[in-house]
């Protein structure tokens, strides 16, 4: 699949989100007669498939009835992601992480704090931001030429064998830039869209003021912007992660929420390491050491490897590390997990957001895990 992209939204958006695990026999590294052939075949049999449920037949416009996205929903969202109170992927619906946002908010705010969308939060909202929800853009020949990676292998050894664990296809990018998920893409423009240069797409509305990245060049510049990381960040000064929420929250100097973003956190094998710590320095694009040893998950049997970087990734675009040893905040390959799965200890973020937090705090902050 590499350079290439798949004629139809639908399809492509089928690829991403079941392309996660190819069978480690029939999916080798990206580029090779393996690779390639699974991704045609997957292409193929998905072709005319519907995504979230909707076909040519069935879809309505977002926001209507019949429609997966609730309007209301979507824009309140959008503009949460917009002012830092994260609610993870951007799709419209209901769902833990989007009450956590609006607490978060509220908070912030100095709002009745209940995790609803009530009238009080809406017109708070709407004070802050009057923007649309959506943004219509023109796909780029460079939005749509990769190189993409097709399936990726779930054995680590054929990870280690590729040589970047990048996106799988167009339509898994253009839903990470956005902050949604390919089957919202699929939801805002209908499952018949073809992907081609020149084509219309609606995406939620978080393009930034400023793409000015101060103390970051070259390709981590790069990242920020494929992101849609705002250059424009308020100051944190401390962090918090509670293991009874599931949220890191960013304080300024005189104590005031600032940023707020879901997380998965521990388990009860590797829990929440409790403590003050302190996050050290910042890796943007980092290689992973797959060490089965310190998983309790992996086989003592397999062989530690060194899989290489990119967005799908163990540890998605960065690694924030922690004074905690083996301890770190960083992203994922699986957006749509954040603040429901658990994690191997370390705390886990959007890809977009563990980006914005590096820019709200400097390395030396203090990072507060608390009970």
């Amino acid at each position: 699949m590499r350079n290439k992209s798949i004629a139809l939204l639908s399809a492509a958006a089928i690829l991403a989100a079941t392309g996660a695990v190819a069978q480690s026999g029939a999916a080798g590294q990206a580029g090779t007669p393996a690779a390639n052939s699974a991704a045609k075949g997957e292409a193929a049999a998905n072709k005319d498939a519907p995504a979230s449920g909707q076909s040519r037949a069935n879809w309505v416009p977002p926001g209507t009835p019949g429609s997966p996205v609730n309007g209301e929903i979507f824009h309140a969202q959008v503009t949460l992601d917009r002012l830092g109170f994260s609610p993870g992927v951007i799709d419209g619906k209901p769902g833990i992480s989007f009450d956590d946002a609006l607490r978060g908010f509220q908070t912030s705010r100095g709002l009745p704090v209940n995790g609803k969308l009530d009238n009080a939060t809406k017109v708070g909202l709407l004070r802050e931001m009057n923007i649309p929800s959506t943004v219509r853009l023109r796909l780029d020949p460079t939005d749509l030429q990769g190189p993409f990676v097709g399936p990726i292998p779930e054995d680590a050894a054929l990870k280690a064998k590729m040589p970047r664990l990048g996106y799988r296809n167009a339509v898994e990018a253009l839903a990470e830039k956005f902050h949604t998920t390919p089957e919202t893409l699929v939801a805002l423009n209908g499952p018949d869209t073809r992907l081609a240069p020149g084509v219309v797409l609606r995406y939620p509305n978080v393009l930034p003021s400023s793409r000015q990245y101060e103390g970051v060049q070259g390709e981590h510049a790069e990242l920020m912007s494929d992101l849609n990381v705002d250059g424009r960040q308020p100051q944190g000064d401390r962090i918090v992660v509670d293991k009874s929420e599931r949220v890191l929250k960013v304080f300024d100097g005189q104590d005031r929420l600032v940023a707020q973003f879901p997380v998965s956190m521990g388990s009860t094998r590797d829990p929440l390491p409790l403590g003050q710590w302190k996050v050290t320095t910042y890796a943007y694009l980092p290689p992973f050491n797959f060490q089965p040893e310190l998983l309790w998950y992996v086989s003592d049997d397999e062989q530690a490897q060194k899989l290489p970087p990119g967005p799908n990734g163990p540890v998605g675009v960065a690694w924030l590390d922690l004074t905690k040893e083996h301890y770190g905040i960083h992203g994922t390959p699986e957006p749509s997990t954040i603040g429901r799965a658990e994690s191997a200890g370390c705390i886990r973020m959007t890809n977009w957001d563990v980006a914005r937090l590096s820019r709200i705090v400097k390395p030396g902050v203090q990072a507060v895990f608390q009970a």
